[in-house]
């Protein structure tokens, strides 16, 4: 069934634990969450106060000649600079004086753990000052939790359609609250179960412009279901594992991502303390189908058309057997 024009995401208030848990978890779609205690960084979390606390320290930011960032063909740059120095050109609305690549730069943030090959962001280790301001809800048990992730971006500022990564291709089963401390974003997801229709390489969509796509180029995402909210400053997004993902930064903005596992632990690789693996038996799924490709390799060019037909069709029985 496709699915017409835009569907809102559900918006739920004075959201607990037990109402989380009981009511919006097991639906796995995403939900907006309204009267979440996120503490006083709501108030605190000020141009200047942000640069005070977070000081002089590098942090490594993206840096975009323009405002629509592309991930796959690589349009930006990254660039260090001193935290306190990058709030502020981020949080600026005129032309920058200081640049790197033009005056209209666009520049974002997403923190990393202290070596990013080896440790998930965490923002209580790497801005310890600031996460006593920000109280991470407690919607699930301590044990799965995974990384929070301080983001911090231009107004006007929009990313790529994706479902969550660490830093490359593998895609990492986890859940998330997006936390939305200062400004307000626009967020635009798709469901995994339209994963084919949204053209993808790895994680990510060839389709940049949601608003405007390329039909041409790109005539099946019609047939992706556009669930869409705007967060205001307060507000949670629960995003699910899997689910894609396109934000637009409205203003200025400042958000925590908190992610936790969603599945049984012992589903996890135990040697990838950064998290961003597939899940065991995803990954031992996945080499077995590249173990049958390289098989019909060895067939006549008709008869390896023939059978990776066969192949997709099975696929797809599963992929939607549980569709009414």
């Amino acid at each position: 069934m496709e699915c017409q024009g835009r569907v809102a995401v559900s918006v739920f208030t004075d959201v607990d634990k037990e109402l989380f848990r009981k009511e919006i978890y097991p639906l796995r779609k995403p939900a907006v969450l309204k009267g979440v205690p996120l503490g006083p960084c709501l108030e605190k979390w000020t141009v200047d106060y942000l640069a005070a606390k977070g000081g002089d320290r590098e942090v490594k930011v993206h840096v975009s000649s323009v405002p629509q960032m592309d991930f796959l063909h690589k349009n930006f740059i990254y660039r260090t600079l001193p935290f306190d120095k990058f709030v502020q050109r981020a949080a600026a609305e005129a032309e920058h004086e200081e640049f790197f690549i033009s005056k209209d730069e666009s520049y974002y943030l997403r923190s990393l753990g202290e070596d990013a090959r080896k440790e998930p962001a965490d923002l209580k280790k790497q801005f310890p000052d600031l996460a006593q301001d920000f109280h991470i809800p407690p919607f699930f048990e301590p044990e799965r939790f995974f990384s929070s992730v301080f983001r911090i971006s231009s107004p006007g500022l929009q990313l790529w359609t994706h479902y969550d990564v660490m830093d490359n291709l593998l895609a990492q089963v986890m859940d998330n609250l997006l936390a939305q401390v200062t400004g307000r974003k626009r967020v635009v997801l798709y469901s995994p179960q339209d994963a084919l229709h949204l053209y993808l390489s790895g994680d990510k969509s060839e389709v940049l412009d949601v608003d405007s796509p390329d039909l041409e180029r790109y005539p099946n995402f019609v047939k992706a279901c556009r669930y869409e909210c705007i967060l205001e400053p307060g507000d949670l997004l629960f995003i699910p594992a899997l689910w894609f993902h396109n934000t637009l930064a409205l203003q200025f903005g400042i958000g925590v991502n908190v992610f936790w596992r969603h599945l049984p632990l012992d589903s996890y690789d135990k040697k990838d303390p950064y998290g961003n693996k597939d899940p065991v038996a995803a990954t031992r799924a996945l080499q077995a189908l590249e173990r049958a490709l390289g098989a019909l390799d060895e067939l006549p060019a008709e008869y390896q058309d023939f059978y990776a037909r066969r192949m997709v069709l099975r696929i797809q029985s599963r992929a939607y057997s549980n569709e009414t």
